[in-house]
This record gives structure tokens, sequence and C-alpha cells, in this order.
């Protein structure tokens, strides 16, 4: 009778492990989960459906205003291939240095419904083409 025993520890140990393991990657899978857009794309969906993602562009020059009230930044994306596409950022918290018009940015957060405008949680820039090993030829 011993090994019946053993045999049922064993089994609903790894019933609890594979639980256990089931269980983080479900969690951890669904919060870290967004979309990851360009301009047109965002533009082509529902405001509704845009309340996590990742949007990728070029900020436009007209309309680039740092926020008064602290550190922050209001300005416009554009899609990198259809720059007639584009969507006003706002984002309130510290500003990359690399931060200027014509740079490629990644920004994270979603759509307010009723003013439209994409409220950023995140704001990335793409390392400038100086960091990048030049072509020896």
């Amino acid at each position: 009778m011993p090994k019946k025993n053993s045999k049922t520890i064993y089994i609903a140990a790894l019933m609890l492990f594979l639980g256990g393991v089931g269980y983080l990657l479900f969690s951890g899978l669904s919060q870290n989960s967004v979309y990851f857009l360009n301009v047109s794309e965002a533009l082509a969906m529902p405001p509704d459906d845009l309340h996590s993602v990742r949007l990728f562009g070029t900020v436009k020059a007209e309309g680039l205003e740092h926020t008064k009230e602290g550190p922050g930044v209001k300005f416009q994306i554009e899609d990198k291939e259809n720059t007639i596409r584009t969507m006003w950022v706002e984002y309130k918290g510290a500003v990359p240095d690399t931060f200027k018009p014509g740079a490629e940015v990644i920004v994270e957060g979603g759509v307010d419904t009723k003013s439209g405008t994409f409220v950023a949680r995140t704001l990335m820039t793409k390392c400038p083409s100086k960091y990048q090993k030049e072509n020896r030829e």
C-alpha cells in the first residue's frame, strides 16, 4: 500500500505545479499584452479598442508644445509611410533628451474617447543614427 500513496502524492504535486505555472502564464500574458500599431492602423480602429496599445510614428514639428504645469509634452505623431495620417498625443512625465521633431517614437497608452487624443503613459524615442555603427567600406 505505501506505493499507491506515493503515486497519489506525486500526481497531486504535479497537478499543483502545472496549475501554478498555468496561472502565472495566464496572469502575466493578460496584463502585459498590448497591440503594437502604426498611426494609420490606429486611426482605422474604433477609439474604444485603443485603450492599451503601443503606437509607433514620427514626431511632427507643427503643434509641438511642452506643458506648462510640469514635465510633459503635447505633439502630433505621424505615420512613417503616410505622413498625412496624424494623431495628437499628450504625455505627462520626463521627456527623453532625444525627443525632437522628426524623431521616431513609441508611445504606450490609450485614446481618450471624449477628445480623441492619445494619452501616453510612456514615451520612448528611437536612438538616432549617430549611435549606430558606421558603414566602413
